[in-house]
């Protein structure tokens, strides 16, 4: 049996699988990744994009970060790729319990995914700091220099940046599902929780991990890892 005959096995006898992803799944929906030759770390700005997304950043210098923002952190006219839509096909089909993500784009919900923890938050949330008002997208896209509440409050997009806390509820939720479910992983892009895993996770997953990634990944608990050069979209095609 090859090896994507038994990752297909897998699927077919599973009724609990987890999803783990990264910036790989939506790279090819147009979304750049961070660590690529291409990616957003490796672009030249005025300060490095780790700083301009972390919080102190956001407090000391909101208009240098909402232009950043605006530019490189909003992709309007991103759709779901095939690896979007075959999770939620396999949630429909009662074969997969949740994804867990580190992107916020929201392509996942778009693509059908009903039970979806996202780790860094979405784009697709905005709220006053001051009286908590929600906005949408199109509101910070639009607008120009920071983005301000008709009470004067600043609108900040509900993605965690780096300083900030994950959500307790949602890192709750994922720990929980990564416990009694089966870790199943796939980031094209090198992510981040490779060398910083969700804290509870690491090492308390069972049944059979696997990957596929561009980048050899490091060692996992509870089963065998199978890692492909293909991005995540066309490895997913390839199931039923």
């Amino acid at each position: 049996m090859s090896e994507l005959e038994t990752l297909q096995s897998w699927i077919d006898q599973s009724h609990n699988i987890v999803f783990f992803g990264g910036a790989g799944v939506s790279t090819e929906s147009g979304i750049k990744d961070f660590r690529s030759p291409d990616g957003l770390y490796n672009q030249h700005y005025k300060f490095p994009p780790e700083t301009m997304l972390s919080r102190s950043f956001f407090d000391a210098h909101p208009e240098e970060f909402f232009r950043f923002y605006r530019d490189k952190m909003l992709n309007p006219g991103a759709k779901p790729n095939a690896a979007h839509k075959k999770l939620a096909e396999l949630e429909a089909a009662g074969k997969l319990r949740s994804v867990i993500t580190q992107n916020i784009d929201g392509l996942h919900q778009e693509a059908g995914s009903r039970r979806v923890w996202e780790l860094h938050g979405s784009v697709l949330r905005n709220r006053c700091m001051r009286c908590g008002k929600p906005y949408p997208t199109r509101f910070l896209a639009e607008c120009e220099g920071v983005p301000r509440c008709a009470c004067g409050g600043i609108v900040k997009p509900e993605v965690v940046l780096y300083e900030e806390s994950l959500d307790a509820h949602v890192l709750e939720g994922a720990v929980a599902d990564l416990r009694c479910g089966r870790p199943t992983c796939s980031s094209s892009g090198g992510p981040p929780w490779w060398s910083t895993p969700p804290p509870g996770s690491s090492t308390t997953t069972g049944g059979t991990g696997w990957s596929s990634s561009t980048r050899p990944p490091p060692p996992m608990t509870g089963g065998p890892i199978w890692c492909s050069p293909d991005p995540s979209g066309r490895f997913w095609d390839r199931f039923r």
